[in-house]
């Protein structure tokens, strides 16, 4: 047998993705599973980023680029955040990696020695710990329940900072919750960070542009100009503009970070793909109308599905501001039976079961560090993501 390095024994594979590889291993038996674990839009790219892509191809844009983006890039990446949060950036201070994990582990790996403790909120997305342990430091998860929105607290913030604490990460609207910082609480955690001058921050704004009813993104640079010295504000073109195949994402923030992170880059992958550089150039330059059509898409799924849930004896839901993830509390059945006698002793024992009985792929709330829910992502087709709904109601029903 091959002897693996040590440090894999720290990290698991995504949750997410194994569950997707499992309904996508059943459907090919035949079996009509609905799959609601991955967090991908379920439109096309839009004809006019698919077009730049052509025309980059037909002019030759096929060859290698700037280790950590072009310069066209980084310009629309510059000109992004000076339109969306008044934030004012120069090209080397932007790093553009194959999407925003790969940004944020650059950083991870340039920022972390071993000892240090990297904070984040609780439930948190899957790779946040993983990766906080291939850099050698500690993963200190805050539990953050529904009833205080899922988000930290500035108590909770202060109480956890210790002489260890390297760097907070932030995710808003976050993942699995869809819950969002609103400027008033960025402001109270900015107000802690403040009094802690050797804390770092990585914002992993993401889903920025997936906001639904009257909540106002901001960033905490944005909020608390002070912390851009010591903020890595990542961000990326997968989810608002339904480009996760492209592998895409960016961050701004110091320049000596940004060049460390480029020396990591160009010792692992070098540059990200030269034509779906040229596309996200497109993409960062277009009028946020096609994004708001989605969200328009995604608010109906939300606010159905929601209902939908809410309505299953046993499951209880919070409304999330943004992303495309319900969060549902399923505590309530477990310790019940299936109909083949099988006590559920854990969310992923209904998980399990949502798979087995009723062709449905969720996420258990344990890969997000916090048991007792599980994650449905309604990135996906209004029709099948309802008839999901009515297999977990039906299953959830012949529960005893």
């Amino acid at each position: 047998m091959t002897r693996l390095a040590q440090r894999l024994s720290v990290v698991q594979p995504s949750a997410s993705i194994e569950i997707s590889r499992r309904a996508g291993a059943m459907r090919r038996d035949g079996i009509d599973v609905i799959s609601l674990s991955q967090g991908e839009p379920d439109f096309d790219t839009p004809a006019a980023i698919r077009d730049a892509a052509k025309t980059a191809l037909d002019d030759g844009a096929t060859r290698y680029t700037d280790v950590d983006g072009t310069p066209a890039l980084k310009q629309a990446i510059v000109d992004k955040f000076k339109r969306d949060s008044g934030l004012d950036y120069a090209t080397d201070e932007i790093s553009v990696g194959a999407g925003g994990k790969q940004v944020i582990f650059n950083a991870l790996m340039a920022l972390v020695d071993p000892g240090d403790e990297i904070i984040f909120a609780a439930p948190h997305w899957v790779s946040y710990p993983d990766m906080v342990r291939l850099a050698g430091g500690t993963p200190v998860a805050l539990a953050c329940p529904a009833e205080q929105g899922f988000k930290l607290t500035p108590a909770q913030l202060e109480a956890a900072i210790t002489p260890h604490t390297r760097v907070l990460i932030l995710n808003s609207p976050g993942n699995p919750t869809g819950a969002g910082y609103t400027r008033a609480e960025l402001r109270g955690l900015a107000d802690v960070l403040l009094a802690y001058p050797d804390v770092f921050v990585l914002c992993d704004d993401i889903y920025e542009y997936l906001v639904f009813d009257d909540f106002e993104f901001c960033t905490l640079a944005e909020v608390e100009p002070a912390l851009k010295a010591r903020t890595l504000t990542i961000n990326g073109v997968s989810k608002g503009h339904a480009m996760t195949g492209w592998r895409i994402g960016f961050g701004a923030g110091p320049r000596d970070l940004i060049k460390a992170m480029a020396v990591m880059q160009s010792q692992t992958t070098s540059n990200p793909a030269s034509v779906s550089q040229a596309a996200a150039v497109t993409a960062l330059s277009l009028p946020l109308d096609d994004i708001k059509a989605r969200n328009a898409i995604f608010a109906e799924r939300r606010d159905r599905c929601l209902a939908a849930l809410n309505a299953v004896d046993g499951l209880d839901c919070r409304l999330p501001e943004g992303a495309f993830y319900l969060f549902p509390n399923c505590e309530a059945l477990l310790g019940k039976k299936t109909p083949d006698g099988e006590t559920l002793t854990s969310d992923q024992e209904l998980a399990q079961y949502l798979l087995e009985s009723a062709q449905v792929a969720v996420v258990p709330g344990t890969a997000f560090g916090l048991g007792g829910h599980f994650r449905i992502s309604f990135a996906t087709d209004t029709e099948r993501l309802m008839e999901a709904c009515r297999r977990i109601a039906k299953a959830c029903a012949a529960l005893r």
